[in-house]
C-alpha cells in the first residue's frame, strides 16, 4: 500500500475543477453580497497587518488579493477565507527580526522567502495525507498563542496610538517605557489613535452590522485632511502603488537564508495548519461541511507559495473574515474569489486616500482586534479543566510573551506530542472481575479474585510505545498474585499491535506456562488477529486459547481451571460457575494456611525423573483426587488425595524422601507444610506440578479402564527414552 495514491494527488491538484462544475448559478447574488462585505473588512485589514509584520503595506494587499483568490480554489470550505492575519503578521516580525533590519530590501526578500518555504512544507504534507498530524495538537496551543499574540499587539501598538518614541527589548520594558513617557504623547496623533478606537468600539456596541474599522479610519482620514494634520506632524500610509502584484526577485538558493528562515517556516507552517483545522471545524458546526484537513494544507500551501513569489507575505485563514464570509451568505469558494476581484477595483480606486490614512489610526484598530483575540472564557475553561491542557495553555501563552515567537510555538506543539505519547504509552491494565449480577465484568479493588485465574482488562494498543507499561502491569499483578498461573487477557480495546507488542505476548506465554499455568485472550478484534496469524503468535498460543468474550469464563472454569482447587481449597465463590460447587465442611477447619510465607523446596520435573531412575528413588505421592490420578500420573506415584493427606491420617514414612505431587503445585505445597507439622523434614514438592512434567514430555501413566489400579499403559516420549 502506498502513502500517496494517484487518484488522490489528481483529485488535490485538480480541486478548481470540481468547484466550477459543482457551482449552482442560484448562488451568484449570495456569494456576489458575501464577497463585497468581506473587502470591506479586508482592506483595512491587510495594510493594518502589514503594519504589524514591519512590512510596506502594499505588502497585505497583495498577499490579500494572491491567497484569497488560491486558498478560494485549493482549500476545502467553502467559507474560509485565506489571507494575512494578526497573529501570523505579529509571528512573521518575530522570525524576520533575527535575519534583517525592519523596513529594509533584505526584510522585504526574506518575508517572501518565508511565505515560500512554510507555504512547501504545508503543500508536501496535504499531498502526503499528514493532515491528520493536527489532531495531535491541543487546542489549548492555539488559544495560548493567540491570547499572546493579542497582548503583544495591544502593547506594540500604544506607542504609534499615542505617538511615544520608546524602544523596549521585551513585552514588559516596553509597558513600562510607554508609561514611563506617557507624558509626552503627541497630541494630535493621541487624539486619531484614541478617537478611532473609541468610534470602532462604539460602533460595534451599536451598530454592530456596520463595518466598524472602515468607518473609523475613513474619519480619520478625512480628519487628517481637513485639518492637515499631516503636517502637524500625525504620520500617514502614504499613496500606494496602482498595481497588480509584482513578481518578486528571491534568492531561492541563498543556503545561508534558508537556514537562518527555517524554524521560523516551520512555526509559520503550523500555526497556518493549525489556524485552517481550527476555523474549519467552528465553521462546520454552522454550516454542517465537512473540511478535509489534506486539501486544506496543499490550498494553504500553494497560497503561501504564490503570496511568497508575487510581492506577499505568510498568510492563513482568518477567523474574523471567515466568520463574516459565513453571516453573510456565502455559499461557496466564490464569495472569496470575488473579494479578491473587488480588493483589487479597491486598488486601483482608492489608493490616492490611503495617503491621509494615519498611522495612528491603523494602531488604534489593531488594539481593538488585539483584544478580540484574547478569548477569556476558553482561557478559564481550559485553565479549570484537563491540567494537561492548562499546562500547554500556560507555556504557550508565556512563551510567546518572553521568547522568541516561534520557539514557543514548536514548544507547545512539541508538549501536545509528549503529553499524547505519555497517555498513549501508559495504557490503564486492571484485574476485573464479575459485579454481583455475573453479567458485567468491572475493575473492583473490594471483590475477591479467583486464586487460580487472574483476568486483566487493557485499555490500549500493544505498540512500541506502549508495551513496557503493558508488560510490567501484568508482571505487577502476577507478582502479587502468585497462585493465579492462568491469565485472561480481554483485549477489546486493543485495536493495533506491531511486533514489539508480538514479542512482549510471546515472553508472556513463556512465562506463565514454565510456572505451570497458560495464557488465553478474550475479545479478540479482527486486525489483532490477523497480525497474531501472520507472525505466527497464533500458532505459539493456539487456536483454542482465543475465546468469545461471552463464553471465556464458563470455558476457563470448565476445561481449564483445576475443580479440586475450586472444591478443596478456594475459600470464595468469584464467577457464576462457581456458585453451586459443593463445600465440604472440613475445609474450614484447616489449620494448614494455604498460602503460607515459608518457602518449600522445590525440584524441577527432570531432576525428579533422574531420581526416580537413581538407586535410591525418591516417594512420589499425588495428592490430587483419583479422577485426576486416573488420566494420567508419574508411574509408581502414590495417590493419597489432599483432603485424605489432611483429616483422615496415613502411613507414609517419614524416614524416605518425599516429593509431593498435584496439578500445578498449589496442593502439594499446602500438603508439603501439613507434613512438615508432623515432622517430616525430607519433603519437597514438583515444581509446575503435573502440568510442567507433562509439557516436558516425560514418561507418564494412565489407568486401563477395568483394571484394578495396579497396571498402567506407558506413554512414552521419544525424546526421553
Amino acid at each position: 500500500m502506498t502513502l500517496v495514491k494517484p487518484e488522490h494527488v489528481r483529485s488535490q491538484l485538480l480541486r478548481p475543477l470540481s468547484l466550477f462544475r459543482t457551482y449552482r448559478r442560484e448562488h451568484v447574488r449570495a456569494d456576489l453580497v458575501a464577497g463585497l462585505t468581506v473587502t470591506v473588512i479586508l482592506l483595512p485589514q491587510a495594510i493594518a497587518f502589514s503594519v504589524i509584520a514591519q512590512l510596506p503595506p502594499q505588502m497585505g494587499i497583495y498577499a490579500s488579493i494572491v491567497a484569497g483568490l488560491i486558498g478560494a480554489l485549493w482549500g476545502s470550505s467553502s467559507h474560509m477565507h485565506t489571507g494575512p492575519t494578526n497573529a501570523m503578521a505579529l509571528l512573521i516580525a518575530s522570525v524576520l527580526a533575527g535575519v534583517a533590519l525592519p523596513g529594509s530590501d533584505q526584510y522585504i526578500v526574506a518575508a517572501g522567502m518565508l511565505a515560500v518555504m512554510a507555504g512547501l512544507l504545508q503543500f508536501v504534507m496535504g499531498m502526503v495525507n499528514l493532515g491528520m498530524l493536527v489532531d495531535f495538537v491541543s487546542h489549548s496551543v492555539t488559544v495560548g498563542f493567540t491570547a499572546a499574540a493579542g497582548i503583544l499587539i495591544i502593547i506594540k501598538q500604544i506607542e504609534p496610538m499615542l505617538g511615544l518614541s520608546t524602544a523596549g527589548t521585551n513585552v514588559l520594558i516596553t509597558l513600562w517605557e510607554d508609561i514611563m513617557h506617557i507624558t509626552e504623547l503627541h497630541v494630535p496623533t493621541a487624539a486619531i489613535g484614541l478617537g478611532t478606537l473609541a468610534a470602532i468600539v462604539v460602533l460595534q456596541r451599536f451598530a454592530p452590522r456596520l463595518p466598524g474599522p472602515l468607518i473609523a479610519m475613513i474619519g480619520a482620514s478625512a480628519a487628517v485632511f481637513l485639518l492637515d494634520l499631516d503636517q502637524q506632524g500625525v504620520e500617514t500610509v502614504g499613496q500606494l502603488p496602482r498595481s497588480l502584484p509584482p513578481l518578486a526577485d528571491l534568492p531561492l538558493f541563498d543556503l545561508e537564508l534558508i537556514a537562518e528562515l527555517s524554524s521560523g517556516a516551520l512555526a509559520v507552517a503550523a500555526i497556518g495548519m493549525l489556524s485552517a483545522v481550527t476555523i474549519g471545524r467552528s465553521i462546520s458546526l454552522h454550516t454542517g461541511e465537512r473540511v478535509d484537513s489534506n486539501q486544506e494544507l496543499v490550498g494553504q500551501g500553494l497560497a503561501n507559495v504564490a503570496a511568497g513569489f508575487l510581492s506577499g507575505y505568510p498568510v492563513a485563514p482568518s477567523f474574523a473574515r471567515s466568520a463574516v464570509n459565513v453571516a453573510a451568505g456565502a455559499h461557496s469558494p466564490l464569495s472569496a474569489i470575488l473579494s479578491t476581484i473587488f480588493l483589487v477595483v479597491a486598488l486601483f480606486t482608492l489608493s490616492p486616500l490611503a495617503a491621509y490614512l494615519p498611522m495612528a489610526a491603523l494602531a488604534g484598530t489593531l488594539v481593538v482586534t488585539g483584544y478580540g483575540l484574547i478569548d477569556v472564557q476558553e482561557i478559564r475553561r481550559i485553565w479549570w479543566g484537563a491540567r494537561e491542557d492548562a499546562l500547554i495553555l500556560t507555556v504557550t501563552l508565556l512563551g510567546t510573551l518572553f521568547l522568541r515567537m516561534e520557539f514557543a510555538i514548536l514548544v507547545g506543539i512539541l508538549l501536545s506530542f509528549a503529553i499524547y505519547i505519555l497517555k498513549t504509552s501508559t495504557p490503564v491494565v486492571h484485574a476485573v472481575v464479575p459485579d454481583d449480577s455475573f453479567r458485567w465484568l468491572a475493575k473492583n479493588p473490594t471483590r475477591p479474585q479467583c486464586p487460580q485465574m487472574g483476568i486483566l482488562d487493557i485499555h490500549g494498543d500493544l505498540y512500541f510505545g506502549a508495551t513496557a507499561h503493558i508488560e510490567r502491569a501484568i508482571f505487577a499483578h502476577l507478582e502479587a498474585h502468585p497462585t493465579q498461573r492462568f491469565l485472561l487477557l480481554r483485549m477489546h480495546s486493543v485495536n493495533v499491535c506491531d511486533f514489539t507488542g508480538i514479542h512482549m505476548l510471546e515472553s508472556l506465554i513463556r512465562h506463565v506456562r514454565q510456572q505451570g499455568g497458560d495464557l488465553y485472550l478474550a475479545h479478540v478484534r479482527r486486525p489483532l488477529l490477523e497480525v497474531m496469524q501472520s507472525t505466527g503468535l497464533l500458532e505459539t498460543l493456539g487456536t483454542d486459547h482465543i475465546l468469545h468474550e461471552r463464553a471465556a469464563i464458563e470455558h476457563m472454569f470448565y476445561h481449564v481451571l483445576d475443580p479440586a482447587v475450586c472444591i478443596y481449597e478456594c475459600p470464595v465463590r468469584v464467577f457464576r460457575e462457581c456458585q453451586n460447587l459443593p463445600k465440604p465442611e472440613y475445609t474450614q477447619q484447616i489449620e494448614v494456611d494455604p498460602s503460607p510465607t515459608e518457602a518449600v523446596p522445590e525440584v524441577e520435573p527432570e531432576e525428579l525423573w533422574e531420581a526416580l531412575r537413581g538407586p535410591q528413588p525418591p516417594l512420589v505421592v499425588d495428592v490430587r483426587e483419583p479422577r485426576e490420578y486416573e488420566r494420567g500420573h508419574i508411574p509408581g506415584a502414590v495417590l493419597v488425595p489432599l483432603p485424605t493427606l489432611l483429616h483422615n491420617g496415613h502411613t507414609l514414612p517419614k524416614d524416605q524422601a518425599i516429593v509431593l505431587v498435584c496439578r500445578s503445585g498449589r496442593r502439594s505445597v499446602r500438603a508439603a507444610h501439613h507434613l512438615r507439622h508432623q515432622g517430616f523434614e525430607h519433603v519437597t514438592t514438583l515444581k509446575g506440578g503435573i502440568i510442567r512434567w507433562e509439557a516436558c514430555g516425560l514418561l507418564e501413566a494412565v489407568e486401563q479402564v477395568g483394571s484394578t489400579g495396579e497396571g498402567f499403559q506407558p506413554i512414552t516420549d521419544t525424546t526421553r527414552q
